[in-house]
């Protein structure tokens, strides 16, 4: 049974973001929704001395209401040296900083002109690092009809998909009735339940970027996330 989740990206997103990748068949990058402000997309958490911190990607966004996610151009080039700097400063302390710095520091002195390209390409280049193997693919791989659910239904057939997993927060808005009627299987995915593990400065957060788990567990990351497999 081929299991399929559907989801728009996010900038360096948390480890929830990965296992659900992990455990599907195929994941699809949704960014043919309307871009959000203020929202995952172009920003996540680091941990500092000082407390949480936002790396925010800049992005066009004047006169732009309407724009896709896979519309929106990244402004300028410069925040790609700045959060480099953040997450060294923040993170040469955690056991694993140079090992991932190998890899993850060339992704950012490389930056892109979208930011649905950019979060693809820290998004594949961790789910390499972890071993995951999950085929991805974009939205606008497919043919897109309308309608909430009978997009995401749509695109999942399409895929071949005879289950879908999806995230908890879409139970408001999902018709599982669209779904069923394709002859799928809708499947909700539980983000509760992870354990703690070694992390520098102060009280422990789950709700930051992967990266903190890679750079305090490095090839370990796996015994802290359900999905991902040594």
């Amino acid at each position: 049974m081929k299991k399929v989740a559907i989801l728009q990206s996010n900038y360096i997103p948390w480890k929830g973001y990965f296992d659900l990748i992990a455990s599907v068949d195929e994941f699809i990058l949704y960014d043919d929704m309307q871009y959000t402000r203020r929202d995952w997309r172009n920003r996540n958490q680091i941990k500092t001395p000082q407390g949480l911190q936002w790396l925010t990607v800049p992005v066009k966004v004047k006169g732009k209401y309407h724009q896709k996610i896979r519309e929106t151009e990244i402004d300028g080039t410069d925040w790609a040296q700045e959060h480099w700097k953040s997450l060294a400063q923040n993170y040469r302390r955690a056991p694993h900083f140079e090992a991932i710095a190998d890899w993850l520091e060339p992704v950012y002195l490389d930056p892109d002109n979208h930011l649905s390209q950019l979060n693809r390409r820290l998004i594949e280049a961790i789910c390499g690092y972890l071993g995951i193997r999950t085929t991805l693919h974009n939205s606008w791989d497919y043919e897109l009809v309308e309608g909430k659910t009978e997009r995401l239904a749509s695109l999942c057939k399409q895929a071949q998909g005879q289950e879908y997993v999806s995230g908890p927060s879409a139970k408001d808005y999902i018709d599982e009735q669209v779904f069923e009627d394709l002859g799928i299987r809708v499947t909700w995915f539980e983000y509760a339940g992870y354990a703690e593990y070694p992390q520098l400065w102060g009280p422990f957060s789950h709700h930051v970027t992967i990266l903190d788990l890679l750079f305090n567990c490095g090839r370990d990351a796996h015994r802290y996330m359900r999905y991902v497999k040594a």
